[in-house]
C-alpha cells in the first residue's frame, strides 16, 4: 500500500500526521494509526482502491465556498464568490425579515456589509445562509466601561443554601452573585452546567456531559419559578424531607442519593403541575415551542435512555437497535408519540433549570455586575450521549478527544468525549457549533472555552485505542473565531479561552486579535528567574491564583496535592520527600517575589495567600478571577486529574451557605484586597 497516498487522504481529512511533541521533538503518525483514524472518521482506507475512493469524495466537496452550508463574511469587507458572474443581482434578508438588494461587484464579490448578523442570500435563484461577523469579541472595557475588573469562580454543585437537598443550585448562585457584587465583583465563573444522563445516577463529571446544548436539571431551584409553597408540598408528598435534610448535612456530595432524591422531587412537581391548572402552563408551552426540534430530540433521547436502563440494557445509543440509532427514524417518532408525557417531563425539567439560570443572571446584573455569570463550555460531550445521537452528521462518535503523551502524562490522556467533525460542521453551516454557543450564552454574560486550542486542533483517538495512537485533527479556526465574535456581540458577552498546556504556535496571537482572553495562573507564571512579577503578566489574558484542576494556594503551600498524588497511586511514595523539598524551594521563590513587591504581611500561609491575591489583582489583566476556594482560604482542591476515584473529585461542598461565605471577616478582607488592587491597576 502506498504510504504517500494514505498521507494524502489523511491531509484531505484534516489530520496532521506530523507534529511536535511536548519535548519539542518531531513526531509522525504511523500508517497503521492513520488507517485506523481514517476508518473511525468515516473514510475507508484499508486498501489503495478504498483510499482513492475516499480521497476523490473528499476533494470533490472541499474548497468551494458556495457549496458550504454557511458563507462567512467579515464586517466591512467584500466576500469573493466564485460561482457567480460579476454584476449578478442579489437579495439579502436579515433576521428581522428586512430585505435589501444589490449587485455583485466587477470582481464577482458580495459588497461589504456593515450590519453584523445572520442573513439569507439569494443570487440567481440560489439561496445561501450568510453570517456577517465583527472583527473581534466584546472586551471588558466595552462591556463594563472600565479596564480592570474582578470576579470569583465557584463550583456550582458545592454551593450551599438552606433547603438545597445536598446540592448547589441556581438560587445559591444568585445568593453568591448578590454578595459578591456588594464586595465589588463584576463576574461569577461557574463550573459547567451541561446536561448529564438523568437516568444514570452515577454520572456527574461536569466535563463529560451528555449534551452541551442543554442543562443539568439537578441544579434547578424549582421554587424560583413554581414558588416555595408548591415545592414544600411536593417534598412532603414525595416523602423526601428527611432524606434531603440528611443529604444537606453531608460534607461531600453523595451524587447517586442526591440524584435519586432530586429526580423524585422533579417527578412530583411535574405531576402537580400537570393536574393543577396554572397560568404557568402557557409559559411552559412557549418554552417548548422556542426549544423546537433540538429540545424535543434531547427529551426523546432522555426518555429512550431511561427506558433502556430500566430494562437492564445498554444506554449507549450506538448499541441500540438500528431503528433507534437516529432521531429522524420512524421508530423514534412513534416512541415520542407513545411516550409524550415522559418527553414533557424532561422538557419541564429543562424549563426549570433554564429559568433558574436566567434568574441568577438577572440577580447578578441587578446587583451591579458588569458581566455576571460566566458559563464554562466543556471541550466535548460523551460519545454515548444526547448531543452525539442528535448531531451525528456534525460530531464524530467513533473517536474520542484527549491529549498526546507529555511531561505530566507519559501515556497521554483520553477524555472520552466526542469531537466535532470539521467536514460535518462546514456541510451543515456550523449549526451544531452555533447552537452550542447560543445555548451556553443564553443566560450568561460571558463564556469560558475549556481547552480553547480545540478551535484549531484536537487530539483524536479511535474508540478503544490507546491515546498515543491518536493524531491532531485540524479545525477551521478562522471561521470558528468569526462565529464566536458574532455571538459575543449578539449576547453582549465576554469570551475567555483556557489556553493552558501545549498551545499551537500563533494561536494566542489570533485569540488576542479577536479580544478572546487567554488564561494565566499564578502557579504556572514562572521563568528562569522565578515567579513572574505582576507587571510582566500579559494584558490580554485573565489572571487567577489557581484552577479547579490545581491545588488551592494554601493547599499548594502545605503540599496537599503532593500527598494526594501518593495516596491515589499517581506518584511513588519514596519520591514524596524529594517533592516536598522541591516545593519548599518554590515557596521560598514565591515569598521572595511577593516581598520584593511589598505584598507579604506576616510569614504564615494566610499572609502569603493574601499577598498572592493582591499580586494577581495588580496584574495588567482585564479580568482577575479568584476561586472561591482561595477566597475562603481552603486547602483542598475540587478535582485531582488522573485515574481512579480515591480523591473525591467534584464532590466537595463549601463550608457555609453562599450567603455567608463572603461575609466572614478573613474572606471579606481578601476580597477588599483584590478590589483595591484592581482599582489601582485600572488607574495605571
Amino acid at each position: 500500500m502506498s504510504d504517500q497516498l494514505l498521507a494524502e487522504l489523511a491531509q484531505a481529512a484534516d489530520l496532521s500526521i506530523d507534529w511536535i511533541d511536548a519535548y519539542g521533538k518531531p513526531q509522525s503518525v504511523t500508517p497503521e494509526a492513520q488507517r485506523n483514524l481514517l476508518e473511525a472518521l468515516g473514510y475507508p482506507a484499508q486498501n489503495p482502491e478504498q483510499i482513492r475512493e475516499s480521497l476523490t469524495s473528499l476533494v470533490h466537496r472541499q474548497h468551494v465556498p458556495e457549496d458550504c452550508g454557511l458563507l462567512l463574511q467579515d464586517q466591512g469587507q467584500a466576500l469573493a464568490l466564485t460561482l457567480y458572474p460579476a454584476e449578478s443581482p442579489y437579495q439579502l434578508t436579515d433576521e428581522q425579515g428586512n430585505v435589501s438588494e444589490g449587485r455583485l461587484d466587477s470582481d464577482g464579490r458580495l459588497p461589504a456589509q456593515q450590519r453584523i448578523g445572520y442573513y439569507q442570500l439569494e443570487i440567481r435563484e440560489s439561496r445561501h445562509a450568510l453570517a456577517v461577523a465583527p472583527q473581534a469579541c466584546l472586551s471588558v472595557q466595552q462591556l463594563c466601561g472600565k479596564p480592570r475588573i474582578w470576579g470569583l469562580t465557584a463550583q456550582l454543585y458545592g454551593l450551599r443554601r438552606s433547603g438545597d437537598g445536598g446540592l448547589g443550585d441556581t438560587l445559591a448562585v444568585a445568593d453568591l452573585a448578590r454578595h459578591a457584587a456588594n464586595h465589588g465583583a463584576d463576574a461569577i465563573g461557574l463550573s459547567p452546567v451541561h446536561a448529564q444522563f438523568s437516568a444514570d445516577l452515577r454520572s456527574y463529571g461536569p466535563y463529560s456531559p451528555s449534551s452541551r446544548l442543554f442543562f443539568n436539571t439537578l441544579y434547578a431551584a424549582p421554587a424560583t419559578l413554581l414558588g416555595e409553597e408548591r415545592v414544600k408540598r411536593a417534598i412532603q408528598a414525595a416523602g423526601l424531607h428527611d432524606e434531603m435534610t440528611r443529604l444537606e448535612s453531608l460534607e461531600l456530595i453523595d451524587w447517586p442519593a442526591v440524584a435519586a432524591a432530586h429526580q423524585r422531587l422533579l417527578r412530583q412537581l411535574y405531576e402537580d403541575f400537570r393536574q393543577a391548572p396554572t397560568p404557568l402552563r402557557e409559559r411552559f408551552e412557549a418554552f417548548r415551542a422556542t426549544g423546537g426540534e433540538a429540545l424535543e430530540q434531547h427529551c426523546c433521547f432522555e426518555a429512550i435512555h431511561g427506558q433502556r436502563l430500566r430494562e437492564g440494557t445498554s444506554g449507549d445509543w450506538r448499541t441500540w437497535p438500528d431503528e433507534l440509532r437516529s432521531p429522524n427514524q420512524g421508530a423514534v417518532t412513534r416512541f415520542a408519540i407513545e411516550h409524550a408525557n415522559e418527553l414533557r417531563f424532561h422538557a419541564f425539567c429543562q424549563w426549570l433549570i433554564a429559568h433558574g439560570l436566567e434568574s441568577a443572571q438577572a440577580t447578578a446584573s441587578g446587583a451591579g455586575m458588569g458581566i455576571g455569570l460566566i458559563a464554562d463550555l466543556a471541550v466535548g460531550a460523551d460519545c454515548a450521549g444526547s448531543q452525539a445521537w442528535s448531531r451525528q452528521d456534525e460530531l464524530l462518535p467513533q473517536v474520542t478527544v484527549g491529549a498526546p503523551p507529555d511531561v505530566l502524562n507519559r501515556q497521554g490522556q483520553n477524555w472520552g468525549v466526542a469531537a466535532f467533525s470539521p467536514q460535518g460542521l462546514r456541510q451543515h453551516g456550523f449549526r451544531a457549533y452555533i447552537e452550542m454557543l447560543q445555548a451556553n450564552l443564553a443566560h450568561a454574560g460571558g463564556i469560558r472555552i475549556d481547552h480553547v486550542m480545540g478551535l484549531q486542533r484536537l487530539w483524536v483517538i479511535p474508540q478503544g485505542a490507546e491515546s498515543q495512537h491518536g493524531a491532531y485533527l485540524r479545525y477551521p479556526l478562522d471561521d470558528l473565531l468569526r462565529l464566536l465574535a458574532l455571538e459575543s456581540h449578539r449576547h453582549r458577552a465576554l469570551v475567555i479561552g483556557e489556553d493552558l498546556g501545549t498551545v499551537p504556535e500563533g494561536l494566542r496571537d489570533k485569540l488576542a486579535a479577536r479580544n478572546i482572553l487567554g488564561t494565566r495562573v499564578l502557579l504556572f507564571e514562572q521563568d528562569d528567574l522565578g515567579f513572574v512579577p505582576a507587571e510582566r503578566w500579559p494584558g490580554n489574558a485573565l489572571a487567577t491564583t489557581t484552577t479547579h484542576d490545581l491545588p488551592t494556594i494554601k493547599g499548594w503551600l502545605a503540599g496537599r496535592d503532593l500527598e494526594w498524588r501518593v495516596r491515589t497511586g499517581q506518584r511513588d511514595a519514596e519520591l514524596l520527600e524529594g517533592d516536598h523539598a522541591e516545593r519548599a524551594g518554590e515557596r521560598v521563590a514565591l515569598r521572595q517575589l511577593l516581598e520584593r513587591q511589598g505584598m507579604v504581611s506576616g510569614g504564615d500561609d494566610d499572609g502569603c495567600l493574601q499577598a498572592c491575591i493582591e499580586h494577581v489583582g495588580r496584574t495588567p489583566a482585564p479580568l482577575a478571577l479568584l476561586p472561591l476556594e482561595d477566597a475562603c482560604g481552603l486547602e483542598q482542591q475540587p478535582n485531582l486529574p488522573g485515574p481512579g476515584d480515591i480523591h473525591p473529585n467534584w464532590r466537595r461542598r463549601y463550608p457555609l451557605a453562599a450567603s455567608e461565605l463572603l461575609e466572614q471577616p478573613a474572606t471579606s478582607e481578601r476580597l477588599a484586597t483584590l478590589d483595591d488592587a484592581r482599582r489601582e491597576a485600572g488607574n495605571d
